[in-house]
Order: structure tokens, then C-alpha cells, then sequence
């Protein structure tokens, strides 16, 4: 007996996206954006909207509102947050990424987190198009798969 196996196709035609994207460490941000917009153009996405809040921690909320809506196949989170001298850092990136897979689980529209966590600046800036390739890039990416996946399930 052969298993059935299902694949997410990286295509976008006809889809729409909307991506929720952190201004604190904006400059980390916009390169994630630019990847991620590079991404679902080149995967013929239908339409694509930009939603800029405040800071990772808004992303979530943001997010919950827009996957709602029901005018999104999928949703991407992005952003940065950098580690400073504070447990900040582990509040607001947990809280971010339990907040992003809630909106997943809750709403059933796939939302992918694309938030940088690093522990400097340089590591950060790795993972926004450099070194490390992009993963606002890689979110979209997976965006796309997991949209195509819901709709064979």
C-alpha cells in the first residue's frame, strides 16, 4: 500500500496575503518586507497588503484582526527583535510567538512567523538578506506552502 501524500505547491496565483510588519528595528524590518514582497510577487500572489504597527507586540493583535476579516489566504508576521540588557527581550518575543501561532490555530488562516530573534544587531541583520539569506523571504515562502496545504486537507 502506497501512503497518500500531501505537499503544499509554492504558488500564489489568485491568492491574497497581508503582512504585519513590526517599525521598531525598522531597518531590519523593511529588508524582511522587501523579501517577503520579492517572494509572493515572484509566486504570482493575487494581492498583497502592508500593515505596520508599532512593535512586535502588536503583531498578533493585528494579525487575529485581519485573519477575521476573511479577506486573507494567508498572513505573514514580521519584524525584529534584538536582545538588550532587559528580559524584555523573552517577553516580547514569546508573547509574539505564542500570539502568532494562537491567530493560526484560532482563526484556521495560515500565519507564519517571520520575527527575527537575535541576540545582537549584526545576527539580525544576517537574517535580513544577508548571510544568512532572508527570512522575510523564507516566511513568505511558507506562507504560499501552507495556503496551498489548507485547501488539499
Amino acid at each position: 500500500m502506497q501512503p497518500k501524500v500531501l505537499k503544499g505547491k509554492l504558488d500564489a496565483s489568485g491568492r491574497h496575503f497581508a503582512i504585519v510588519v513590526s517599525r521598531f528595528n525598522e531597518f531590519i524590518s523593511k529588508e524582511l518586507l522587501d523579501g517577503a514582497l520579492d517572494c509572493l510577487e515572484r509566486h504570482k500572489a493575487g494581492g498583497v497588503d502592508v500593515v505596520w504597527v508599532p512593535g512586535a507586540f502588536e503583531i498578533p493583535a493585528v494579525a487575529r484582526q485581519l485573519a477575521e476579516s476573511k479577506r486573507y489566504d494567508g498572513i505573514v508576521a514580521l519584524g525584529a527583535i534584538i536582545r538588550g540588557e532587559t528580559p524584555h527581550f523573552e517577553y516580547i518575543a514569546s508573547t509574539a510567538a505564542k500570539g502568532v501561532a494562537k491567530v493560526h490555530y484560532q482563526t484556521g488562516v495560515p500565519t507564519v512567523f517571520g520575527i527575527v530573534t537575535a541576540d545582537t544587531v549584526d545576527q539580525a541583520i544576517n537574517r535580513a538578506g544577508t548571510k544568512s539569506g532572508n527570512k522575510g523571504w523564507t516566511a513568505a515562502l511558507s506562507a504560499i506552502e501552507l495556503v496551498d496545504l489548507k485547501t488539499q486537507l
